[in-house]
Order: C-alpha cells, then structure tokens, then sequence
C-alpha cells in the first residue's frame, strides 16, 4: 500500500472518532490534510522523474537486444577465425653421391619452407566457397647429375628462384565453390566442385596415398608423379611446378567409404603456364577415380587418366608440339600396416625420351614393430627409351632398354612436429645408357611440420 492510501485510511479513521476529541482532532486533521498533500507532490515529483529519466520496458528490451547483436559480431568473427586452416612445413635434405657422375660436388643440401593457408571464402545460394594460397621458399640446387637421366632429380624437394638466393613465391592462388546436389542440398550426397586460380594440377590429378609427397615419402621424382607427365614434361607447368587453370569435379560417394568421381582440368602451358603468353593450346586432363575397399576393410583407390598437351618441347629442347598419353595410379591395403601403390603412363603422341614408364611400391607402418608413427617405404621403376628417340640419337650416347631405379627409406617419427628420414636410391642404366655408371645416393631428409 502506498504511503498516500495509508495516510487516507488514518484520515477516514479519524473523521470516524468520537466528537469529543475536540480542537485535538481538529489539529492532528490538519496535519495529516498537509502530509498528505505532501505526499501526493512527492509522488508526482517522482513519476516525473521515472517518465523523463528511466526507459519503457519496450525501450529497454531494444536496448537489450541491440548490445545482443553487437556482441554476436566478434562471435561470428571467432567462428569465422575457427574455420581457417593453416599449415607450414619446413624440409632440409642433405644428399651424397657415393658414386655415378655428378656435376660440381659430390654432397649437397637444401631447404624448403612452405606455408598454406585456407579461408572460407562466403556462399553463394547453397555453395559454399574456399579461398586458398600456398607461399613457398628454399634454397640449395641439390645434386646435378652429369649424365642424361629420365628420372630428372633424385631430390624432388629442391627449390630455388635466383642463383645462391632465398627467395619467395607464391606458389598456389585459388577459389574452390562446392555445390551440393539433390533435392536437400543439406543431406545431398553428391556435389561438384569449381576450382579456378594458379594450381599444382598434380593435387587433382594423379594422386596416391603414399607415393606423391617428396617432403614425406619417396625423394626421387619418377617416383612422386606419374613419370611420363613430371619427369617426362607433359604436364607443362612453369619452372616450379605450377600453372593457372581450372577444374571441374563430380564426387558420388557411395557405401561407407566408397565413391567414385569424375574430373576435368584444363591449364596454361608453355608461355601461358608463368603467365607470359596466351592460354590457347592448354594442357588438357581428364581422371575417373573410384575409391572401393577390394578387400574388406582394407582401402583401395583407383584412378586412370588421359591427357594432351599443346604446348610441349620435343627431345631436342627446341621443337614446340602436341603430346598425349594416358596413365593410371593405384594404391591398395593389402594388409593392416601394408599398402602397395603402383603407376603407369604410356606415350601416344610426341617425340619423347621415354614412352612407357612403369613404377610400384610398398609402403609398411611402424606398428609391426612397436613404432606405430614410423614408416618404410621401398619402390622400384623401368623407364622406357622410345624408339624414335633411340633412333634419333640427339645426345650421342646410343640410348637403348630402360632406366631402372630404386628407393628405400625410412621415416622415423620423433614428436608430433618432427620427421627424419635416411634415404638411399638407386639409379641403372641412366638416360638408357648401358655404357654408364650406376648412380648410388645416400641422403637424410628432416622435416618439421606445424
């Protein structure tokens, strides 16, 4: 009850009493006449105050909700932070040729540092975007083999831009829209992918789980790539391994881990793959790809792949021609700590060294002998000296057979951050030179990844 009604109620009691009270009740009404007009004033001082200072509920609930909203946008940044992922590598590789000809010293080393970072990149109706770039730098030239080899290097992780300098490169630029498919595109299944930006092709095609990282697995490069498209210069990048381009993906998955998908890139070659010439003429590649486990609960993938290149060089390093061939990439479980990969790419047009390169291996996890984070890997290859190179004899040396090699090394697994790897290769019959020595080479390679 409010001090004014209380007042009143006292009032009317007193107006109730007996009369004899006299000029004592006439007084006391007087006074209480005067508080309670007192009071009504104080009251209504008070409502004044509470309508020009104090907000409505309605005003306040705003209020509310607007320092809400103003709070979810360094929440929505938080998330977005959350959904960017990074990565950085860095390799040394120390190698040493214990024998075979090599140009200038017998041991070399080098380093590599690369640094990748993806960012989501907004919607666009029920597609969802990914930005990617990929920043690379090194130094050191690695071992030069003095005699013609089809294998190009047996240290695929060199890197270099200038002579003696370490220098950076922004190695991979590009955007990634996924669109999923279906009546509800939330619960769909199958969904197409459209990448466009500077683009390592060999990160859509070609892959293999343990047989296409040069900083991981195997060092020699017929042995990180289908021969015929790195070492054999079909593919047609740039000098470090890139080109701009474009690819279009459909993925169905299937039962389990099963899928199949299907996939087409086109990208710059010759000039046009360093961005200094015109994009006519690309190298042109399309893969079927199936991942199904052949033998229960063991992981297969399968893929097989052909292509062309408009703008490849010839054998005598001067004539620019069409080049095609095909190829496929395995690698199976075949048992738990057991996985053989295997390749093969075939020539079907073009004047090249080599027209058919054969390559397999095996790679054994650590957990067989109590070393679950350890691996050894071993592989072994026969590249072909195609006839009209044979024929054409453009070196002198009266190439003939096959160049055959080996790899065998063993990743030992330190911390979470830190890799060592001894490695030993193996390189007969060089260029497909019966006459020449077999090339040996020892090397360690340390990798630390963050």
């Amino acid at each position: 009850m409010s001090i004014r009604k209380t007042l009143v109620v006292c009032l009317a009691g007193l107006v109730s009493a007996p009369a004899h009270a006299g000029s004592d009740n006439e007084f006391l009404l007087q006074e209480i006449r005067r508080l309670s007009e007192r009071v009504a004033q104080l009251e209504a001082e008070r409502s004044g105050v509470a309508a020009e200072g104090s907000p409505s509920l309605a005003t306040r609930l705003a209020q509310i909700e607007s320092q809400i909203g103003a709070m979810q946008k360094p929440v929505e940044r938080l998330g977005a932070l959350q959904e960017i992922a990074a990565e950085a590598a860095l390799t040394l590789v120390a190698q040493n040729a214990l024998s075979g000809e090599v140009s200038g010293s017998q041991s070399q080393a080098n380093y590599r540092a690369d640094i990748e970072v993806s960012l989501p990149g907004g919607k666009i109706g029920h597609a969802e975007g990914r930005l990617f770039a990929h920043l690379r730098l090194g130094q050191g030239k690695g071992l030069a083999l003095a005699q013609p080899s089809y294998t190009a290097t047996p240290n695929s992780t060199v890197f270099e831009l200038h002579d003696g300098d370490s220098a950076a490169l922004l190695a991979q630029a590009w955007y990634q829209l996924t669109l999923p498919l279906g009546e509800d595109p939330s619960d769909a299944p199958a969904r197409l992918a459209f990448t466009v930006g500077k683009l390592d092709p060999f990160i859509f095609f070609d892959q293999n789980a343990i047989a296409d990282n040069e900083t991981s697995a195997f060092l020699n490069h017929a042995f990180v790539h289908n021969p015929m498209l790195d070492s054999g210069g079909d593919v047609g990048v740039d000098l470090h391994g890139f080109s701009p381009g474009i690819h279009l993906a459909y993925r169905q998955p299937g039962q389990h881990t099963d899928y199949w998908q299907a996939s087409l890139g086109l990208f710059g070659s010759g000039h046009g793959a360093s961005f200094d010439g015109s994009f006519d003429k690309p190298f042109v590649i399309g893969q079927l790809e199936a991942g199904h486990g052949l033998i229960a609960g063991l992981s297969g993938t399968y893929r097989l792949y052909a292509w062309t290149n408009g703008r490849a060089t010839a054998y005598d390093g001067v004539t620019v021609e069409r080049r095609s061939g095909w190829g496929a990439s395995v690698d199976q479980e075949v048992a738990r700590h057991i996985t053989l990969f295997a390749r093969y790419g075939h020539s079907s047009q073009g004047r090249v060294r080599f027209d058919r390169a054969f390559t397999l291996g095996a790679e054994f996890s650590g957990s067989a002998w109590g070393r679950a984070d350890d691996r050894l890997g071993l592989a072994a290859g026969w590249l072909k000296t195609s006839d009209g190179y044979r024929a054409a004899d453009p070196d002198g040396y009266g190439p003939s057979g096959t160049e055959r090699l080996a790899e065998l090394y063993y990743a030992w697994r330190l911390n979470d951050q830190l890799e060592l790897s001894p490695d030993l290769q193996w390189i007969g019959r060089p260029g497909g030179n019966g006459a020449a020595r077999d090339l040996i080479v020892v090397g360690l390679r340390a990798k630390a990844s963050f």
